[in-house]
């Protein structure tokens, strides 16, 4: 009990004091703060890990009714996740935000919301009663929008928050509609009370039930169609903001579709399928509209989804698993879609947090500028390579170990499937199979442009790497992207724990198989490592031999241009051109162009504008009717102080009057009874 009062009386005094200190202190005070609470729960969470489930109950009150608190595996491996991208996160920060030094307000803002944030993200992991959860996801979300909106002279920086936040109360009408149908059912805000109700009522009673948390839970996930809201926020966000989005943020959708799935008893196999189907698609659809993009925030922020999808996908394997009885697919789905949410947390935070590095030295974020950063910044360079890898899932980093575990769970379901389940099992493989190979090429673009080649503008201030300090948390995020690729045996036990409370199975049951895959990604990864080893040897082994050679250089042959310019160089968007062109009946990409024309052409231009096209179906439309159905009142607003008088007038007498009417229509009815 005392932890717990520590864990909340820490925050609220760090909230108090921010706003007073000097601009130093308070990036220092925030950070400390950040990790006294996030070592507190982590011991917390290990311990609920290695001894058992730990659980705190609280008196509460006549509208809450007792507060329960239970730290199991599942939730605490949310929590160390995200205590790792917080605590990286938050010191990457401190040095990002010494740029907006002079905007001591909304630092003082945000150094508040960062600390909300994370501490309603870690009480979200444990929070078992449904008023004091939702109370505590508004404040998730609220905490968030501040923390997007720092750089609020922007207008597009506020779009994008107004536009998170609506969508953010959209995910929670759905949750309340879930926890009020449960309370009302069984007068109990206890998680209890949701197993107990589905346990008691038809299949298709859970199914709803689950449907309906499923949607509020997607929205914070990104699952398509209710990711609209992530490409704008990603992108708006400071940098350190928009990785621990993208790391945690988005998780705790994946969390809470985790925990409704151990409370809600129904019919898994239906479940498996529905999560698998919306998964694959959302992969898919996510790879292939980062692969169009100009801003290389929205880029990730579409790979975002893609990994969401691959996460989902083992969720529905496991699901499938768990109503056909196949513990071992469902322990190997699970496994993969956990392990999948923390190497994508890694991953792509460090992704962001090296995209913010190139943001601060270049002011840009449009690929097309960019190229030859390689040569300015190597560290960044080779630190965004080993997250790149990473994410398109090639051996030795973590993402191909995941990944490996979820085509294991398809491959160990294929040899008891029927026909149905094999047409799934093949579509569901060619799915990952091409996520991972468009991942590939979009980063291969994202690379290439950036980094390589020479600059394709001129930047009149001098480009410079970032501090050796500002990297320390990317170099620890690659070691563990590292460790995880050449040594998974120690992270498949703990996340066996989490498993476990998914499946019902007991910790150790498949630890045969577990540990003959970790042997096979082991010497998966050590050989990749020696080949890399091998290759970084003879490179040295050249430089060596040719260190005393004395080496001339000539002009190479311009193929008949005699002034080389960085235009000759492929840009983002030719390198894709082949594939827009195949797949540009599926996606929106707008254009303007100048087309070249004589023989001595003066200019020639080509822009194109990608667009969802599914924001354009399910936001933009119906918010064009609303405005044009809103415009016809309009004349309702004249401006004149008559009106206004005659509306108050009207406003009044109609509340008088209704009572009065609704009195006489139930006398009417009465009299109507007696006759």
């Amino acid at each position: 009990m005392s932890n717990i009062s520590a864990y909340l009386l820490m925050p609220l005094l760090a909230v108090v004091a921010i706003p007073f200190m000097k601009e130093k202190a308070k990036a220092i005070v925030t950070y400390l703060e950040l990790l006294l609470v996030a070592g507190l729960s982590s011991a917390i969470a290990i311990s609920a890990i290695v001894g058992g489930a730990e659980e705190y109950v609280f008196g509460g009150s006549a509208v809450t009714g007792p507060i329960r608190l239970q730290i199991d595996a599942l939730s605490a491996w949310f929590i160390l996740i995200i205590n790792i991208v917080f605590i990286t996160g938050g010191f990457y920060g401190i040095f990002y935000l010494k740029a907006y030094r002079e905007q001591q307000k909304q630092i003082s803002l945000h150094c508040i919301a960062f600390i909300v944030l994370h501490l309603s993200l870690v009480s979200l992991c444990v929070i078992q009663n449904s008023l004091v959860f939702l109370i505590t996801w508004e404040l998730m979300a609220l905490s968030a929008f501040i923390a997007v909106i720092f750089e609020g002279d922007k207008m597009s920086t506020l779009k994008a928050g107004i536009n998170y936040l609506i969508q953010s109360h959209v995910s929670i009408l759905f949750l309340m509609l879930g926890f009020i149908w449960v309370a009302v059912k069984t007068g109990s805000f206890d998680f209890a009370s949701i197993t107990e109700y589905s346990q008691s009522n038809p299949t298709s009673v859970g199914l709803f039930l689950f449907i309906c948390f499923f949607i509020g839970f997607a929205f914070k996930a990104g699952f398509i169609p209710f990711h609209t809201w992530l490409p704008h926020a990603h992108p708006a966000a400071p940098t350190h903001i928009s990785g621990i989005m993208s790391g945690v943020l988005i998780k705790i959708g994946i969390y809470g579709i985790m925990r409704m799935l151990v409370l809600i008893k129904t019919d898994y196999t239906s479940i498996g399928y529905f999560i698998l189907i919306i998964s694959a698609i959302s992969g898919l659809y996510g790879v292939m509209l980062a692969i169009i993009q100009h801003n290389v925030k929205k880029l990730l922020a579409y790979h975002s989804i893609e990994n969401i999808g691959i996460i989902g996908m083992g969720i529905g394997i496991g699901c499938i698993g768990l109503g056909n009885g196949n513990q071992l697919v469902a322990w190997l789905g699970f496994s993969g879609a956990l392990l999948h949410t923390l190497n994508h947390a890694l991953f792509k935070s460090l992704l962001f947090y090296t995209v913010g590095i190139v943001y601060q030295a270049t002011h840009t974020l449009n690929i097309e500028h960019l190229g030859g950063l390689i040569k300015k910044m190597p560290h960044t360079t080779l630190l965004f390579l080993i997250a790149a890898v990473a994410i398109c899932g090639i051996p030795p980093l973590n993402g191909f170990v995941s990944e490996f575990l979820i085509y294991s769970s398809l491959y160990q379901w294929v040899q008891n499937a029927t026909l149905v389940p094999l047409i799934v099992i093949i579509f569901s493989t060619l799915a990952l199979v091409l996520i991972g190979g468009l991942a590939l090429f979009c980063f291969t673009k994202a690379f290439g442009t950036i980094f390589l080649g020479e600059p394709r503008k001129k930047f009149v201030h001098g480009i410079h790497e970032a501090p050796a300090i500002q990297r320390i948390p990317l170099y620890f995020i690659a070691l563990l992207i590292v460790g995880i690729g050449i040594f998974p045996q120690g992270f498949f036990g703990v996340v066996s724990h989490a498993t476990s409370v998914l499946t019902g199975n007991r910790v150790g049951e498949f630890a045969p198989i577990q540990g003959s895959i970790a042997d096979t990604l082991q010497y998966i990864g050590l050989a990749s490592t020696g080949f890399i080893v091998l290759i970084v040897l003879m490179f040295l082994l050249r430089k060596l031999v040719t260190k005393n050679r004395v080496t001339t250089s000539s002009v190479t042959w311009g193929c008949g241009y005699v002034s080389p310019t960085p235009k000759l160089q492929y840009t983002a968007s030719s390198y894709v051109r082949s594939y827009s062109k195949l797949f540009g009946h599926l996606l929106l990409i707008g254009q303007k162009e100048k087309p070249v024309s004589g023989i001595f052409p003066e200019h020639a231009a080509l822009k194109t504008h990608p667009y969802d096209r599914l924001e354009k179906s399910l936001i933009d439309r119906p918010i064009r009717g609303i405005k044009s159905f809103l415009g016809k009142f309009v004349f309702l607003n004249n401006g004149k102080l008559q009106f206004s008088i005659l509306y108050g007038i009207i406003f009044i007498i109609s509340l008088i009057m209704i009572p009065l009417v609704y009195g006489l229509i139930l006398d009417f009815f009465e009299f109507i009874k007696q006759l």
